[in-house]
């Protein structure tokens, strides 16, 4: 429970965790060593510089006991009190009732307990003047106020040891912390640079900083390469692959073009059927390959691929989206590939589709709503993978395909660092499908 409790205050930045990590040594170690400083030594010191004075109270005290009389006390009092550096009241005009010090004073009640441990006649001591020390003593002429300076029994200005730790403290923690920002900027480069490449761009990162740093960012780097690699060279496959179909299908056409129209008009399906597959194998594989970065504007990238749906008689439509907004880089040719397959599902099993936009300081969202029969929640997950097809939940026979619409919007949600979330559309009764784009 309390390791629970301390988790939750800890900083969740690195920087954070690192100042943290080197200001509590520094912060624990000024506490202690202050702390056995001042009760320890200075509490010593005093106690010794206060036993010194007794000495010279004690003698005065002494003399003005023997004196036979009150007139000739007062005059040795006085006598003795000039020589020792002592002022001397032998009729003080009131008594305080008890010991006083101020609660600051760190010394005083040090000061108080050795002149009680040492004289049995004191009856109070004041200490609220810290630059003096009076106190009160019973003599056999009767009470006499003592006074003298407090530097002669306490060291003067004890402060000034922890203000040097302290301004040494917070130098040294400077210092530190200006070393340890730069030990600390790689770090933070690689994750800026991680960050970026899980939402499509690539940002130049160079190896800097320790040997550990320098090797998770190699690391990172023949990763990066890597995917890259395997990404081109599964577009280049696909597209060569359907290159080289497009020819004998192309064949195919023209060969059924010259037989009996009757005749030709299954087959002719069936090479259509082809050629939609092998074009939905190819969007899968290119993903957004061929699709660079390009300062957009959502709000007229969604609203003109609404208005070119509607154009396709895709009528059934309702826009929603905020005014013009910011311009944020984006790749335009796989969003809207991306949207038009929401759409086209959305039509394909349902009557209605609305399209909505969300833009905040976060993230882009474009929903897609419909009135179809959706897909349950326990097959949402499947519904996006690759070559699936939920035949109880979404009407197949209204179109030919391969399960890769929602695996292609999927992907290319997480090549922008988003995600496909599907849910049910709590306006239609269908499938509301979220397209979230990181920013």
């Amino acid at each position: 429970m309390i390791f629970q409790w301390l988790k939750t205050l800890m900083p969740r930045s690195l920087y954070g965790r690192a100042a943290l990590i080197l200001l509590l040594p520094v912060i624990t170690l000024q506490l202690v060593i202050s702390v056995a400083f001042i009760q320890r030594h200075f509490n010593e010191v005093t106690r010794q510089m206060t036993q010194s004075v007794l000495i010279d109270l004690t003698y005065l005290l002494d003399q003005v006991s023997a004196a036979p009389d009150r007139a000739t006390a007062n005059a040795v009092a006085q006598s003795l009190g000039t020589a020792l550096g002592l002022s001397v009241d032998l009729a003080p005009a009131d008594l305080p009732q008890g010991d006083s010090h101020v609660f600051y004073d760190l010394t005083g009640s040090v000061v108080i307990s050795t002149l009680r441990d040492n004289l049995d006649t004191l009856q109070a001591v004041n200490l609220n003047d810290q630059r003096r020390v009076e106190m009160w003593v019973r003599l056999p002429q009767g009470v006499i106020a003592l006074g003298f300076d407090r530097s002669r029994v306490s060291a003067t200005n004890p402060h000034q040891l922890l203000v040097l730790m302290l301004v040494l403290g917070v130098l040294m923690s400077l210092i530190a912390y200006s070393f340890l920002r730069n030990q600390l900027r790689p770090i933070k480069r690689l994750a800026h640079a991680a960050d970026a490449f899980g939402k499509g761009r690539n940002v130049p990162y160079q190896l800097a900083g320790a040997t550990e740093v320098r090797a998770a960012g190699a690391a990172f780097l023949d990763m990066r390469a890597r995917i890259e690699r395997q990404t081109q060279s599964r577009t280049m496959m696909l597209s060569g692959v359907s290159h080289d179909l497009r020819t004998p299908l192309t064949r195919l056409r023209l060969g059924l073009s010259l037989i009996d129209e009757a005749d030709a008009a299954p087959l002719l399906r069936d090479v259509d059927d082809m050629q939609h597959l092998l074009d939905a194998f190819l969007d899968f594989a290119r993903g957004d390959a061929e699709d660079a970065l390009e300062p957009v504007d959502p709000v007229a990238l969604v609203d003109q691929i609404v208005a070119d749906a509607v154009r396709m008689g895709q009528a059934a439509l309702v826009v929603e989206s905020p005014p013009p907004g910011p311009i944020i880089p984006l790749r335009p040719m796989a969003i809207r590939r991306a949207v038009e397959n929401l759409i086209g599902n959305a039509l394909r099993y349902g009557a209605r589709a609305d399209v909505s936009l969300t833009i905040s300081d976060r993230m882009i969202r474009i929903s897609v709503e419909d009135d179809g029969p959706g897909i349950p929640a326990d097959r949402r997950d499947e519904a996006m993978r690759p070559f699936t097809r939920l035949d109880p939940a979404r009407n197949q026979n209204l179109g030919s395909g391969v399960g890769l619409g929602l695996a292609i919007v999927a992907d290319i949600a997480r090549a922008h660092g988003g995600v496909l979330r599907l849910g049910e559309s709590a306006r239609l009764g269908g499938l509301k499908a979220d397209l979230v784009l990181a920013r």
